[in-house]
């Protein structure tokens, strides 16, 4: 059971929530705060007071004053009106986390909301109701405006929901749950919408993903070191230290680690004096990656405990602030950042498959050809990955640079944080695809060089591997190896496989 307070979330509970299906519970003294809020929120529509998103219009009409006796139809207009999102809808589990960021926001007490809707975020939770939500329309400022609102409108009863493995109409999955619709009352619709949590939920997502891959791109390229003999003098530890990045010393010692009882593994001069980059520069390229994971990591458990609509309410209602917490900046330079450090594993991955398979850089068989010239092995597998790279260099283009004013000028700047995280998103499917292209290589160039050769941790990834992908002994359709290949690593979590080892610098800060 994860309790919610709205100020502690951690990304390892939003996994075991998001994908373990763990429970939540409300922390009973932030939901005394969201009561407190709501009775705020209550007076001042009884007391007619002038406060904007209450009793007034949004965006542009901020200006128009809203009769007392329609400020309920004013939230339902709002969410109708903004759920205009198209596409195909945000992944299951996007929504579920969704859900998760939306009720933990609640949560902290300054949104104004009724206890119910809280209570009814995570019963939808709990219960496994995760409305379906498209993934484009946001631009990311004003709040994540057109998924939230498909989210709300699950609440009221309407639109569609992924459950028990399937997608219904809401109704008729509240109706068998025993759930009623909610009636949404002043501040509720802009309260559920005004936030980040589209974009921050997409970017849980991908960094969650993204975190495993980046530990299994070492230890592909481990089994890429062993299959070209590679040089281990360049990952010495001392090299590392003196440079001082922490990531960078942590991802030597893993393929140290990983490595150490190699008999395939060479030492300078012995077959050559050094390696090309793709090789040698492993822990600074990856270690550079993981710098940038780090910062993602700060910037989502930070967005996660945020409270991010508008107006806020303090002082129990003495103090309501229009400001724009709402504004995904902060998210938007983190998903693309996240763009380019995983763009970079899939990058210098396509390095190593060229050096893998072409002949003129190894001693192996041409293309790892069982039959070179008969049979192309493993040639074209090498230009599926140069497109996949390619793909990524036009995605990983910021998102963030951009910006289209809306409102009628009133929302002059934005931050399409939520198309940074979508594309984040898509680069780390593409460079799975890449790292399972670079597998597959460097199990045959493995096998090729003796597997009773291999250290004792890598072969016995080798033997976990070749239980999906089988030897190539003749030509075959290799986008079906690739798929499972991909499937593997995104189900596979290196940790039940081979624990990475920690470094001293980790140890010592436990």
């Amino acid at each position: 059971m994860v309790e919610l307070t709205g100020c502690s979330l951690s990304l390892d509970e939003a996994k075991r929530v998001i994908y373990g299906k763990e429970p939540v519970e409300l922390s009973p003294l932030s939901m005394e705060r969201v009561r407190k809020s709501r009775e705020a929120v209550e007076r001042i529509v009884k007391e007619k007071r002038v406060v904007y998103g209450i009793n007034t219009g949004f965006g542009k009409f901020s200006d128009v004053l809203i009769d007392a006796d329609d400020v309920e139809e004013l939230q339902l207009n709002l969410i109708h009106s903004h759920a205009c999102g198209v596409g195909d809808p945000f992944p299951e589990n996007v929504s579920r986390a969704m859900l998760l960021l939306r009720c933990n926001a609640l949560l902290k007490g300054y949104s104004g909301v009724r206890p119910v809707i809280v209570e009814r975020l995570a019963e939808f939770l709990n219960k496994g109701i995760h409305p379906v939500i498209p993934q484009q329309g946001s631009l990311g400022a004003s709040g994540d405006l057109a998924p939230l609102s498909h989210l709300a409108l699950a609440l009221m009863g309407e639109g569609e929901v992924h459950y028990q493995g399937d997608v219904h109409q809401t109704l008729t999955v509240l109706s068998k749950e025993n759930i009623f619709p909610i009636q949404l009352q002043a501040k509720e619709g802009l309260a559920l919408i005004n936030g980040t949590q589209a974009m921050t939920a997409m970017g849980v997502i991908g960094y969650l993903e993204a975190e495993e891959l980046a530990f299994q791109s070492e230890m592909i390229a481990s089994l890429t070191l062993e299959g070209l003999r590679g040089i281990m003098d360049a990952f010495d530890e001392d090299i590392h230290l003196v440079r001082g990045y922490p990531q960078q010393v942590a991802t030597a010692q893993r393929i140290r680690d990983y490595l150490q009882d190699s008999k395939l593994t060479t030492k300078q001069g012995e077959l050559r004096v050094q390696d090309a980059y793709s090789l040698r520069c492993i822990p600074q390229v990856h270690g550079a990656s993981w710098q940038a994971l780090d910062y993602v990591k700060e910037k989502l458990e930070i967005e996660m405990n945020a409270a991010t609509d508008n107006p806020l309410i303090f002082d129990d209602g003495e103090k309501i602030i229009s400001g724009g917490n709402f504004h995904g900046q902060p998210i938007a330079f983190a998903m693309d950042f996240m763009k380019i450090a995983i763009a970079e594993l899939a990058n210098i991955s396509e390095r190593r498959i060229e050096r893998l398979v072409n002949p003129q850089l190894n001693d192996l068989p041409p293309f790892l050809s069982p039959q070179p010239g008969l049979q192309s092995g493993a040639m074209i597998m090498q230009y599926c990955a140069a497109s996949l790279v390619s793909e990524n260099k036009t995605l990983a283009h910021p998102a963030s640079v951009d910006s289209i004013p809306s409102s009628a000028n009133q929302e002059d700047h934005v931050s399409m944080g939520t198309i940074g995280s979508r594309h984040a998103y898509q680069i780390l499917q593409n460079t799975r695809r890449v790292l399972a292209v670079e597998l597959i290589c460097n199990l045959q160039a493995a096998e090729h060089r003796g597997t009773d050769l291999m250290a004792s941790k890598t072969k016995q990834f080798y033997e976990e591997a070749r239980k999906v992908i089988p030897s190539i002994t003749k030509d075959r359709i290799f986008s079906k190896d690739i798929e499972k290949a991909n499937q593997w690593l995104q189900q596979t979590t290196l940790s039940t496989l081979i624990k990475p080892t920690k470094t001293k610098e980790e140890t010592t800060n436990g």
